[in-house]
């Protein structure tokens, strides 16, 4: 791993720090999210909608990066990544700390998820920039592959952990821990020295016309992909009794199939086309939405549940399909610099499907029911196949007509 990162980035960048950094934060992130929802769930005792709504409070923060970053726009990369590090610990240690009330709790949640974003944020930003001419791809790839070896890491110590201290559930000390490991990480941070120029194009929305399929495009994809990250762990705990061993278990598992199937679907989008990709992924998932929701009508309570599981594998694994629409922006741009602000423009709208989504789902499920719920993500798939398939292609060069 060493000799590939030294071929990949240049010897007089901080590449060495800031990969390990991404591998701590990694580990501390697998951690946090192997066991947020069972605590949320088992130990401050919230709610379908209450579980929207801390999620809401999750997102927001991504919404307003943009925001962020425009008012502090002379700091560098490497200072607004240590700025994020120190309040995704302050979050983290609030968890650890604060009494489990949905306030404190949710409070805690914002502060570690607003120090998340403004790291991720910069991330990209600082690995192009380490990078040697011509091994940005690489690059990223890179920057993402230890993150997740971190994460993955996370994951298993909490399966190794509840699986002998299950009994204990000792969330908060594990919370307190992984404060820890981002303390280290903060730590770390102060060493990098770059002066890396933040993004120009998270700084700001740009809109064209010629965009606006993408546009919407983010906006269903961004409502359905919220549905399963935020209620599909949790129809497993509240309906299934899934357990934070359970859960971590199923996260490693989507990581690890993540990992393998990442470079397969790539392939495929580059075989078929990203139009071809955009409507089919779409319709599958109306296979898993349709399984998740209605799988304890249908079968016995454990078949539904290994059912369940295996549709929440199989959304990750589709969800990677969401590369295509980024191919389709880069096909339409006329240059790199177009390309970049398209793509942070449609995170953005992507956050603010996701907030509404976060807060109105919970009070779907409560009211009306989980199946509903998932009717609702598979028809707004169906509508994001609809909306892909407008999409014109000229046959003779294969890329979209403008």
């Amino acid at each position: 791993m060493g000799k590939k990162l030294a071929e990949i980035f240049r010897e007089d960048s901080g590449y060495k720090i800031f990969f390990a950094t991404l591998l701590i934060t990694g580990l501390s992130y697998g951690i946090y999210k192997g066991m947020i929802d069972n605590y949320l769930a088992e130990i401050v005792t919230m709610g379908e909608f209450d579980r929207g709504l801390a999620e809401f409070f999750r997102e927001l923060p991504g919404l307003l990066l943009v925001f962020i970053l425009a008012v502090f726009y002379t700091f560098s990369a490497e200072r607004m990544y240590k700025i994020g590090a120190v309040i995704t610990m302050i979050g983290m240690a609030m968890l650890s700390l604060v009494s489990p009330t949905k306030l404190l709790v949710t409070i805690a949640i914002f502060v570690h998820s607003l120090g998340d974003h403004i790291q991720l944020g910069m991330k990209n930003t600082m690995s192009l920039n380490y990078a040697k001419p011509g091994r940005g791809g690489e690059a990223l790839g890179q920057q993402n592959a230890i993150h997740q070896v971190g994460t993955l890491a996370g994951y298993l110590v909490v399966v190794g952990v509840f699986a002998v201290f299950a009994s204990k559930s000792p969330f908060k000390l594990f919370f307190g821990i992984s404060a820890v490991i981002l303390l280290a990480a903060s730590i770390l941070s102060m060493r990098l020295t770059g002066e890396s120029a933040t993004d120009e194009t998270k700084r700001r929305f740009y809109f064209r016309k010629k965009y606006t399929k993408y546009y919407m495009l983010e906006v269903f994809y961004g409502a359905r992909k919220q549905v399963f990250f935020t209620f599909g762990p949790y129809v497993l705990i509240l309906f299934y009794g899934a357990s934070t061993m359970v859960i971590s278990i199923l996260f490693a598992v989507t990581a690890i199939t993540s990992y393998f199937f990442a470079p397969l679907v790539g392939k495929i989008i580059d075989r078929l086309g990203y139009k071809v990709v955009m409507i089919t992924d779409t319709l599958v998932l109306v296979i898993v939405c349709f399984f998740y929701g209605f799988s304890h009508h249908l079968f016995p309570r454990d078949v539904a549940f290994l059912i369940c599981c295996l549709n929440y594998v199989l959304d990750s694994i589709i969800s990677l399909a969401s590369m295509a629409s980024n191919v389709y922006v880069q096909d339409i741009s006329d240059n790199a610099d177009e390309m970049r602000a398209t793509i942070s423009t449609g995170v953005s709208v992507n956050h603010l499907i996701t907030v509404l989504i976060a807060l109105f789902g919970g009070w779907i499920w409560q009211t009306v029911g989980v199946e509903t719920l998932f009717l609702l993500s598979a028809a707004l798939g169906l509508c994001n196949s609809a909306y892909a398939a407008t999409i014109k292609i000229d046959k003779t060069t294969g890329r979209a007509i403008r």
